[in-house]
């Protein structure tokens, strides 16, 4: 501001920002910079040593599995479960937070037994221990990576000290949880039907399984009636499948009581193959002329066909004389989940390749054994898909060997052509059809799944716990003493454990804690204690691999080696890995408590790590090991499409690191309604890199402004009006900030924070107060006031923040402060009661619509060029709403519009006076400021030239140049 008459330099006088904190972030750069600093200094050790005598907040990681680089929704997983526990620490907590990856498991075990057959070596010929070695150290190398690739996103935690399921003392572990169930007879063997991957040759869970859609074979089949009464003697009763590889594992009809069944006779038939004209066929009625429809022909009702004629019904197996086999009663069983919504009414019931099927049969069994049917359930199809004996004409009695379901690559087999070209061949297929549908698939090979009857190793759901409680009852009630976030997730999680059935927790894999159990023939496990102690002893000396070296079953046996116990071979299902976690990581830690405070994951993980670890603690300590569940959305592209690489639309968080940094990556998941599925791509992340470069404007505002804070403190009685309007708005936002941390609705922190950043003091407060920042007079309350409250906002907004952007609020603070340690070492700010004031912001409220009007006026009068700067401008504002005026009558209201002068008046305003809809009671006729521009602050006033000593400033400007003189402080 050097006046052409004067040659002084009056910019030099003003206490303009100044700050080496940069506009450009340069985050991609200067982030491993933090990174390298935080582990040189031990930041983690620094919080757990400022945590210690405070009170735990334990958020338990669930367990990445160690396989692969990360991806965008392991870096929004773990970017949320930072701020959970940093927003703690920063509030009075000692919030550790240990890291934990997931490591057994067949996705380690397939890519081990791909790099064999790539060398042509068998996994079959390596020995087992030496197979298992090679997992671990392919899990481990992965564990290594994903460490770094985390901490670049900023996560702090125990990294050199993690927990992981393959450690030792971690299976032992959970090889003593497993022998809990057995010692409480929860634990049994079992032979149910299960999903079965063909292509891993294992059992899954349901959690491990995702549902794609599939195109099936369809079939209509007759079974005709070989024991009934009357009429119903030479008819048939016709079922509908969409798996007719199941036909030769069929044992029953299932019907339901509750539908209306009918007898029909065709009448007219144009179909190759199929019901000729005069056969007898049983409908449901309302599915009758639908599957009529199908075969292409006509038939007309006789009669109804009710409930007790089927009772005493007896059907023949369509295949009866095949190969010698078939030759069994199928009898007709009543059942619960027969309707008439799609089909024929009936349900061909094959007990060894459905759930529901299953069910039926074995609750039938007792009836149908006093009938003289025996209750048996075959098995039809082995692990590798192929028809086994149990399937005559199938299996391998048939020609050209047996037919096969599914192949070792998820592709069908020749089982359903075989089974349909029998049927046509005896006359016994009523119709054929393809019906694309949702089909289970492995979640890891991506392949379809089929239901198999297997022995597996159950953990009973409804069994009496021996305190008139089962694990289904334990868990349904711990789930309402769960809290949830959102609240939906608590049905989501509560159905599926009441339609659940028992735990298979074996599988027929090498790399896991192995179900270290021994059983006799017919499953009956020992129960010994000493027994139970030499296994745990030797996995915690030397790892599960103990179990699978030679002369494994003496050691452990000790004495009963002697007596006919098998050792099972098979491997725990790594879920029950995962649920276990809370063992050896919440318990067994002194740094961490049991339950935990908090789970958060997805929301698949309703079925998977939130579920198995409800019933793994349920079944051993009759609780959750979790007091609340948050639950996360995925992410999609920015048309809402899932990320996949042959779409090209995946966005990888090392790719936004390194164009953008860390921290732009955690505002995105911020600013997310996280708890929904969320969108990413370069569209969004350019608008977090905008709102990123406005926040950063104004805390590099504040430093700036800062650099010439002496820290005096001004009571508060003493601050000007505008002063305690902006302490009221910090004590409004801590409770927003605490609140919003507490219910994890991290969206309104960030929300409430950039608007406030942006509107309130860039645009309002800041715009106001830089005239009495850069140009009031040292010794100037209101300018030292100022000062006090940007300090207050500033160490309130980066506190708030650290949590959220680390790198940002790091480099903020250590300008600020050059001799602290961290950022994160900070605790948010006490707000004093005093500050709350909702009479003074209820005024301001006012105060801010008279403002808001004058300023429109400007606008119009800059857009018109008829001014540039608004303090060209002398405004005459024409207040008749009494409120208003009462409001701003008291105030500077020059100063507050920015303005060289302002004249407010209580009365009508003239004609033409600009006036807005938004603030009714209010014109305002603008008018050009009188008098001489000051050459300091640019203000334009009367008194320019008061002081002879600076002819070319205002008296405040001259006064203050005066004291900087005093102060030895004025340079030009």
């Amino acid at each position: 501001m050097t006046d052409t008459a004067n040659p002084l330099d009056y910019s030099k006088t003003l206490y303009l920002p100044q700050t080496d904190f940069p506009m450009r972030a340069g985050l991609p750069a200067k982030e491993p910079e933090f990174v390298k600093r935080w582990g040189e200094m031990n930041l983690y050790r620094k919080l757990r040593e400022d945590g210690k005598g405070r009170p735990l907040y334990v958020l338990h990681d669930g367990p990445p599995y160690a396989n692969g680089n990360i991806h965008i929704g392991h870096a929004l997983n773990k970017i949320l479960k930072d701020v959970i526990t940093r927003s703690f620490q920063m509030r009075g907590f000692d919030s550790n937070y240990v890291p934990g990856w997931d490591c057994h498991g067949l996705p380690i075990e397939w890519k081990i037994e791909e790099q064999y057959r790539a060398k042509g070596k068998d996994k079959d010929d390596v020995p087992i221990n030496e197979f298992r070695k090679e997992c671990r150290e392919f899990a481990a190398n992965w564990i290594k990576i994903q460490s770094v690739e985390f901490k670049r996103l900023g996560i702090e935690g125990d990294f050199d000290n993690p927990y992981t399921t393959m450690a030792f003392h971690a299976e032992s572990r959970i090889a003593g949880e497993l022998l809990k169930f057995a010692m409480s007879g929860q634990l049994y063997r079992g032979s149910k039907p299960v999903m079965w991957s063909v292509v891993e040759r294992t059992a899954l869970a349901e959690a491990e399984v995702e549902y794609q859609d599939y195109e099936s074979d369809t079939i209509w089949v007759k079974f005709p009636v070989a024991g009934g009464t009357g009429d119903l003697g030479s008819a048939h009763v016709v079922i509908w499948t969409t798996t007719p590889w199941t036909i030769p594992g069929n044992r029953a009809v299932s019907y339901s009581p509750r539908i209306a069944y009918g007898l029909y006779e065709v009448e007219t038939a144009e179909n190759d193959f199929g019901p000729r004209p005069g056969e007898k066929l049983i409908f449901a009625d309302a599915l009758a002329e639908e599957s009529a429809a199908k075969a292409k022909l006509t038939f007309r009702r006789i009669r109804a066909v009710s409930a007790g004629e089927f009772a005493a019904m007896t059907l023949a197996h369509p295949f009866k004389g095949l190969g010698g086999g078939y030759e069994f009663v199928v009898p007709m069983v009543a059942g619960d989940h027969v309707t008439d919504d799609a089909g024929t009414g009936f349900v061909h019931t094959a007990p060894s390749h459905g759930r529901e099927d299953f069910d039926a049969w074995t609750a039938a069994a007792r009836e149908l054994e006093a009938k003289g049917i025996s209750p048996a359930i075959p098995f039809t199809v082995d692990d590798a898909g192929f028809y086994t004996k149990d399937a005559p004409g199938f299996g391998p009695d048939r020609e050209g060997g047996a037919a096969r379901v599914i192949d070792d690559n998820g592709k069908k087999g020749d089982a359903n052509k075989a089974v349909i070209d029998e049927l046509i061949a005896r006359g016994a297929l009523f119709a054929r059809g393809r019906l694309k549908h949702s089909y289970p698939h492995s979640w890891r090979s991506k392949k379809p799944v089929i239901f198999r009857n297997t022995p597996q190793w159950f953990v009973y759901m409804d069994k009496d716990l021996g305190d008139q409680t089962t694990l289904r009852s334990r868990a349904l009630e711990a789930i309402d003493e769960t809290r949830f976030v959102p609240a939906g997730g608590q049905n989501r999680l509560r159905a599926m454990i009441e339609d659940r059935p028992d735990w298979v927790l074996s599988r027929q894999r090498a790399w896991g804690v192995p179900i270290c159990v021994f059983a006799d023939e017919n499953g009956n496990v020992l129960k010994d204690d000493a027994v139970n102690a030499r296994i745990l002893e030797a996995f915690e000396q030397e790892g599960a691999d103990a179990w699978f070296a030679e002369g494994a079953r003496e050691r452990f046996l000790g004495e009963k080696a002697n007596e006919p116990w098998v050792q099972v071979r098979d491997i725990l299902d790594v879920w029950f890995d995962s649920g276990s976690t809370h063992v050896f990581t919440l318990e067994d830690r002194p740094d961490l408590k049991w339950p935990a405070d908090v789970y958060l994951e997805g929301s698949d993980q309703h079925r998977g790590w939130f579920h198995s670890s409800l019933l793994e603690s349920c079944g051993t300590r009759g609780r959750a090991p979790y007091n609340t569940l948050v639950t996360h959305g995925f992410t999609m592209d920015e048309e809402g499409r899932k990320m996949s690489k042959s779409l090209g639309n995946t966005v990888t968080p090392q790719d936004v690191i390194k164009d953008s940094g860390a921290d732009i990556l955690r505002l995105w998941v911020m600013t997310t309604d996280y708890w929904e599925d969320q969108r990413l791509g370069k569209n969004i992340i350019q608008t977090n890199i905008d709102a990123y470069r406005k926040l950063r404007n104004t805390i590099r505002w504040m430093l700036g402004t800062l650099a010439h804070d002496a820290g005096d403190e001004i009571v508060y009685a003493d601050m000007p009006e505008l002063e305690k309007l902006m302490l009221h708005r910090l004590a409004e936002l801590d409770e927003v900030v605490r609140s919003s941390y507490d219910a994890f609705e991290f969206k309104r922190i960030t929300r409430s924070l950039i608007d406030f950043m942006n509107v309130e003091l860039s645009a309002f407060y800041f715009d106001i107060r830089k005239d009495a920042l850069y140009c009031d007079a040292p010794s100037s309350i209101k300018r030292r006031a100022s000062l006090q409250v940007v300090r207050h906002l500033f160490d309130r907004l980066v506190t708030w923040l650290a949590p959220m952007l680390p790198f940002t609020t790091e480099e903020a603070w250590l300008d600020q402060y050059p001799a602290a340690v961290s950022v994160h070492l900070e605790q948010f700010r006490d707000t004093p009661a005093e500050w709350k004031n909702e009479a003074l912001a209820e005024k301001w409220r006012k105060v801010r619509d008279v403002r808001r009007a004058v300023t429109g006026a400007l606008e119009l009068e800059r857009a018109d060029k008829r001014i540039g700067s608004s303090l060209e401008a002398a405004p005459v504002v024409f207040v008749t709403d009494p409120e208003l005026f009462a409001a701003v009558a008291d105030l500077d209201m020059a100063e507050i519009c920015i303005t060289s002068a302002i004249t407010i008046k209580n009365e009508p305003a003239p004609a033409g006076a600009f006036t807005t809809e938004e603030v009714k009671g209010v014109a305002v006729v603008p008018e050009r400021a009188s008098g001489t521009k000051c050459a300091r602050s640019w203000r334009y006033t009367h008194d320019v030239g008061s002081d002879p000593a600076y002819p070319d400033v205002s008296a405040r400007d001259a006064a203050a140049l005066h004291e900087l003189a005093k102060l030895g402080k004025l340079a030009f």
